[in-house]
């Protein structure tokens, strides 16, 4: 068993996803009313912060009814509409102005999206399903959620200097509380429930705090406990990928991030990623990335500003 520190790979993985926020709309409705923020390739969401509206997606299921204290996310930006009535919304009502006088039951809405500059994350959103509806008010567990849903609905509604800041921030730990309610809810695959994992996400714990390491399949079926074929079976079967190629896409990953960031050369970057030669670092980059280091270098000096 080795004496190399873990890490948390979830923490570790989100550091590098580079997120965007953006609170969009925070509009009261009275009467008959439709919103659509589909089709943006954004992962949306919509809040209900008081009233109800019913929920209707393309996958030819009934609509849903959501009331005050109910988030909806859209991780792969699924077709859907959020109107009035549990009939279909008529096209023309759709994404319309709300009225500056309202008369009747008003519903209040808080709507906006979360982008992620980098790949990294992707396979996160790959296993989670095409809508996550939460309600916040019943579900156990999400209090701090409601919490930081009101903390955003105070910095929207101050205005203060900064603001865009805090927002950003606070969505980077609302999407993380989201994942956290994904990963209670027992996924049977994907990379949030190989995080869930008490072997697997164990082994991506020590790749993690380590990506340089002399990893094997051999030395981390060790690490946790596991037969070589049984831990690989595991991994791959949770994951989609072998444990060396998991590693190898992640080194890349990194690598990249050095080349387009820091002046290192290129040899101190393959030791830095666990190459013991400038060659197989070459190599195994143009494999995974799809194109040499030295053009990713050099596309990176021509888009730097100045």
């Amino acid at each position: 068993m080795s004496n190399r520190p873990e890490t948390d790979a979830l923490s570790y993985i989100l550091r590098k996803m580079r997120l965007k926020a953006e609170v969009y709309a925070r509009p009261d409705f009275c009467g008959t009313w439709a919103v659509d923020t589909s089709g943006h390739r954004k992962v949306a969401f919509h809040l209900i912060e008081r009233g109800n509206g019913w929920l209707h997606t393309d996958d030819g299921a009934a609509p849903t009814q959501m009331v005050s204290g109910d988030l909806v996310i859209f991780p792969h930006d699924a077709p859907h509409s959020l109107g009035s009535s549990a009939e279909p919304p008529d096209p023309t009502l759709i994404n319309q102005s709300p009225p500056e006088v309202l008369s009747g039951p008003v519903t209040s809405l808080l709507c906006g999206f979360f982008e992620f500059q980098s790949k990294a994350v992707w396979p996160l959103l790959d296993g989670l399903p095409p809508m996550v509806l939460l309600d916040l008010k019943k579900s156990s567990g999400l209090g701090g959620t409601q919490t930081l849903l009101q903390l955003i609905i105070g910095e929207l509604e101050r205005g203060q200097p900064g603001t865009d800041a805090v927002i950003n921030e606070l969505a980077y730990v609302l999407f993380i509380h989201v994942l956290r309610s994904q990963m209670d809810q027992g996924l049977t695959a994907g990379m949030l429930c190989a995080l869930a994992d008490t072997k697997v996400g164990r082994a991506l714990n020590l790749m993690h705090a380590d990506l340089a390491g002399e990893w094997s399949v051999d030395t981390l079926a060790a690490e946790v406990a596991m037969s070589r074929s049984a831990f690989a079976k595991r991994f791959r079967d949770l994951t989609g990928l072998t444990p060396m190629r998991y590693l190898a896409g992640w080194r890349m990953h990194e690598a990249q991030e050095m080349l387009q960031r820091s002046e290192m050369s290129i040899a101190d970057i393959a030791f830095q990623t666990g190459y013991q030669s400038e060659a197989a670092f070459r190599k195994a980059f143009k494999s995974i990335v799809g194109e040499p280091p030295g053009r990713v270098r050099r596309q990176a000096l021509a888009q730097a500003p100045g």
